[in-house]
């Protein structure tokens, strides 16, 4: 047998390359470990702009996957053509380099040229997933001296780059993106990547590259700070904005991900600005007496105008709320003026978690207002979630939904489909156009309210508050929504297609 021995003295040892193992397993844990990073913070990046969809987290998903397979391959083809020692300095390099500079680019190309965003997208995730995936197979080669222990080496460093790779989305997850904000966690990571290059670099022929590699991540931090962002926070889950009214000086609007979720008005609760908040406001005031306290439950919190509206004008009433996003929670509290307040109880918690923890029989409301990105989230639209509701609503409870859809309205029929199995009675609220009182014109898309309970709603006095705060909303129910529903599927926990029944969001 030719070769260095397999004792595993001898393998301990750095080779003919100076590449020992611990030194082989670190690379291959880091790099692989940074191909996740890149991944799920270019999702978080590019949710703004594409929305945080099904579709947009396969695509770049799809892409990172493409990523490592082409690295993969290449990164052994060329392996075997030239010096792997000569491979491993640049790949680290060059990625940091293109990972520090992902966010200006991003955020510039959605500003600036739109239609590019895709495109470049998926270049900004491509080249440095295929060059870290590249660093796997050449220091696979630079470990291989013997036939004998292919199995050894190859295995090993295998399971090290998957190892990598889940604590890369690990700490990606619970970690980095909680303490830090996307674009920092690139920025860094391109150092990281870049002294590791140097590193690499020196080991084997000096410091040559390194200096420009250097002045391209810093370039990159920089351009980030002036590139457009349009954010104010990075929480979690969102990139968030509070934009002041410049036609009212209470007025607040919250931005999340580049869509306007909710207006507050920070002196006065009763005034609602978007409409639909004031059709809730009119099913709900028409619903209860005027001025009775309620228990409430809210599905989603965003701006808490609707809590905050309940608490001004029935004195009393408990209003408790599944947010999942803390770091809204906060920009209620600190740009928001919510403050300390005993009669809104804010939780950071999933709402369908939220509302299983709920007793049966104990609010006599329950509003869902919960999106993510651009949609409701699928599991609380499903039947089960539905059954749930109905089980911790009162006898004269009531739940109302806001709904956005566009196109066929095919989400929001399928929505509608579903409570109407779950609760005797079913109301829509919306455009005429958009509820099928006027068949002869085409659907504009947008938000409605669906309204459902086990008891009648008096809906002529739900349509006069409707009119009184001049919404221009109908109500459809009967036969009307029955003709609109047509025949839209059942969404379940075993099948809710949300995302895909959703037309694609207009400008």
């Amino acid at each position: 047998m030719t070769g260095l021995s397999s004792s595993p003295v001898a393998r301990d040892r750095p080779r003919e390359n100076g590449l020992s193992s611990r030194a082989a397993a670190a690379l291959v844990f880091s790099a692989s470990a940074a191909v996740l990073v890149v991944e799920i913070v270019s999702l978080r990046l590019l949710a703004p702009y594409l929305g945080l969809t099904l579709e947009t987290s396969t695509m770049v998903i799809g892409i990172a996957l493409t990523a490592i397979a082409a690295g993969s391959w290449l990164g052994g083809r060329l392996a075997d053509l030239v010096s792997p020692r000569r491979l491993l300095g640049p790949s680290l390099g060059v990625s940091g380099a293109v990972v520090a500079l992902i966010p200006a680019v991003l955020r510039t190309t959605a500003e600036w040229a739109p239609a590019l965003l895709f495109l470049i997208a998926a270049l900004t995730i491509l080249v440095p997933g295929a060059l870290l995936s590249a660093v796997t197979p050449v220091v696979t080669k630079l470990r291989l001296t013997s036939l004998a222990e292919t199995g050894t080496v190859v295995g090993r460093l295998s399971g090290v780059s998957t190892v990598g790779a889940i604590v890369g989305t690990v700490v990606t997850g619970f970690v980095l993106v909680a303490r830090f904000p996307v674009s920092g966690i690139l920025i860094g990571l391109g150092v990281l990547l870049v002294v590791g290059s140097a590193l690499v670099e020196w080991r084997a022929r000096g410091w040559s590259g390194v200096p420009a590699l250097t002045l391209v991540v810093v370039a990159g931090g920089l351009a980030t700070t002036v590139a457009p962002g349009g954010c104010d926070i990075e929480t979690r889950y969102h990139c968030a904005r509070v934009v002041a009214d410049p036609d009212r000086e209470s007025g607040r609007i919250l931005v999340l991900d580049g869509v306007r979720h909710s207006y507050v008005d920070v002196a006065d609760p009763t005034f609602l600005k978007f409409a639909y908040v004031r059709a809730i406001a009119s099913v709900v005031d028409a619903a209860f007496p005027e001025g009775e306290p309620l228990a409430a439950y809210h599905l989603g919190g965003g701006g808490l105008t609707f809590p905050r509206y309940l608490g001004a004008t029935r004195p009393g009433t408990r209003s408790l709320v599944s947010e999942i996003d803390s770091g809204v929670v906060r920009i209620n509290r600190d740009q928001l003026g919510l403050g300390a307040r005993a009669d809104i109880d804010v939780r950071a918690e999933d709402g369908r978690i939220g509302l299983r923890r709920l007793d049966a029989d104990s609010r006599d409301l329950v509003v869902g207002d919960a999106f993510g990105g651009v949609s409701v989230p699928w599991h609380l639209t499903t039947k089960e979630a539905m059954t749930d509701i109905r089980r911790v609503l009162d006898e004269d409870g009531l739940y109302v939904a806001n709904l956005i859809d566009h196109g066929e309205l095919a989400f929001a029929r399928a929505e509608v489909a579903t409570l109407s199995e779950v609760f005797e009675h079913v109301a829509l609220v919306g455009e005429p156009t958009d509820i099928g009182l006027d068949p002869t014109a085409t659907p504009k898309g947008g938000n409605l309210v669906v309204l459902a309970s086990n008891r009648p709603v008096d809906l002529p006095a739900t349509q006069e508050s409707l009119d009184a705060r001049k919404t221009g909303w109908k109500i459809a129910t009967g036969d009307d929504l029955t003709s609109w529903i047509d025949d839209a599927q059942l969404l379940t926990d075993d099948y809710a297609p949300v995302d895909q029944l959703l037309e694609p969001y207009g400008p």
